[in-house]
């Protein structure tokens, strides 16, 4: 059960990452990037503290609880500031980070 506890955050990660890299290319495409700003800030954050959740749990790192309740709130974060914005991007974003936040907290659990 570990191991797949351990496979379907890292999954839940990847997704995330990808989702908050469209999103955060599509905000810049926006007609009104400074609206945009906090989204695109939280979309860069968010994919990084995923990518580095997803190797502490690769590399079965000492740390992996800390650094998934530490990914679960910033994705949480950036759901919480996507699903303000129309965009499909943003909903699409704002679900896999909520998806992604709920794997997380399991892990840190």
């Amino acid at each position: 059960m570990w191991d797949q506890q351990y496979q379907d955050c890292i999954q839940a990660c990847k997704e995330c990452i990808e989702a908050c890299n469209v999103c955060f290319d599509s905000c810049l495409k926006e007609e009104n990037v400074k609206m945009m700003a906090e989204c695109i800030r939280l979309d860069r954050e968010c994919s990084e503290i995923c990518g580095l959740a997803v190797t502490a749990m690769q590399t079965n790192s000492q740390f992996v609880k800390q650094i998934c309740g530490l990914c679960a709130e910033i994705c949480e974060s950036c759901g919480n500031e996507c699903k303000q914005h129309d965009h499909e991007h943003c909903q699409r974003c704002a679900d896999a980070c909520f998806k992604c936040a709920e794997a997380c907290r399991n892990m840190a659990s």
